[in-house]
């Protein structure tokens, strides 16, 4: 079940990119960090570390980044994946994709790395895009999925970190993943996600919505395309609830009946292939899951799937965490890779003193 949860956290979109001398700095401290941590505890615990929104965020503010921001998530990732580029056979830590067009590279880089270290990359490329779909179609929250990043051991170990945007309120929202927390892709399959959803959010990966994907199954394979084709038409006309995700105005049937047809041809066995399958996206899937609600009355979970947050400051403050015995936990863990890597004074002095300020805050 969810995690309780704890208070709001806000991440605006900023725009530009970082500095040269601030981002060539976080990927020196980045680098070492990542040593230290994977010789103490091994390349898992660093995919651990990265999947805690806590502790991701203490990193990002170590590493020198506005912590109050959305650019926190795309640039800590970026620091890492260049950081441990050369070093990444030694340390069997990996890792793919990143911001816009380079996400969508995320397959081919993890069959790279596969063919490399003779590893199979499928299972890999499966819950990379898998939980891409999770979070574009399966949670319907309105943010747009722009940032995936795929952190994975040489031994098929995996954890992702991506991130989405409203464009009309223009903030941020970021989902993490950690393989060994996900025994089912469409069954609360996330270890934490952070910001609340900007209104109601569509959660087909709830506990308590495994009613509706059933029947979302159902309608899909069972149903003529025909007769789906009927009833969203139908639907459109319809005075529907105050769902805003639940809207019919960019429906258009005419446009779904080639995927629905598909589909149908296909025959997936469950939820989670029917969203697997090419095409299948958020509005597939909304029109399936009016039809289940509004014709079969099968009404899917609303429930918002953040479980993690900070209160906080201005923007250029000091997050003050809630949980304050895990974020010391993660203070004292990031004190002390500092201390032991191999980066200069300067750098050492900086981080500290940025530790020094999240412990007097939190």
């Amino acid at each position: 079940m969810p995690a309780a949860r704890t208070g709001i956290a806000n991440l605006p979109l900023h725009y530009g990119k970082a500095p040269r001398w601030l981002f060539e700095r976080m990927v020196k401290l980045a680098r070492e960090i990542t040593i230290v941590i994977v010789e103490d505890s091994g390349p898992d615990e660093m995919l651990r570390r990265l999947s805690h929104p806590y502790w991701f965020q203490a990193f990002g503010c170590v590493l020198g980044f506005d912590w109050h921001s959305s650019g926190v998530t795309t640039t800590l990732c970026g620091a890492v994946k260049e950081g441990v580029r050369g070093i990444e056979k030694d340390l069997g830590l990996f890792v793919a994709g990143g911001k816009g067009a380079t996400s969508r590279k995320t397959p081919a880089e993890v069959q790279k790395w596969g063919e490399l270290i003779s590893l199979d990359p499928a299972p890999l490329v499966y819950a990379s895009r898998m939980s891409a779909k999770v979070d574009s179609a399966a949670v319907q929250d309105g943010y747009q999925l722009y940032h995936h990043n795929f952190f994975f051991t040489a031994r098929g170990a995996w954890a992702v970190v991506q991130q989405g945007m409203n464009e009309e309120t223009r903030y941020a929202r970021r989902y993490h993943w950690l393989s060994e927390s996900v025994s089912d892709f469409v069954n609360e399959p996330h270890s934490a996600v952070l910001s609340d959803a900007q209104g109601q959010a569509l959660n087909l990966v709830a506990a308590e919505s495994d009613p509706a994907r059933t029947t979302i199954t159902e309608i899909a394979t069972e149903e003529k395309p025909e007769a789906i084709m009927t009833e969203l038409n139908r639907l459109k006309t319809l005075s529907l609830p105050a769902h805003h995700y639940l809207g019919t105005e960019d429906l258009h049937p005419d446009s779904l009946k080639k995927i629905i047809l598909s589909a149908y041809e296909r025959q997936p066995q469950d939820f989670e292939e029917l969203l697997g399958l090419p095409g299948v996206g958020a509005k597939t899937i909304r029109a399936l899951s009016l039809i289940a609600e509004l014709v079969h009355g099968v009404v899917p979970s609303y429930r918002d799937p953040a479980r993690y947050s900070f209160a906080h400051g201005g923007k250029d403050g000091i997050p003050y965490p809630v949980d304050r015995q895990t974020y010391d936990q993660s203070i004292t863990l990031l004190r002390r890779a500092i201390g032991r890597a191999k980066v200069g004074m300067k750098e050492k002095q900086e981080a500290e003193g940025r530790l020094v300020r999240l412990g007097r805050q939190g």
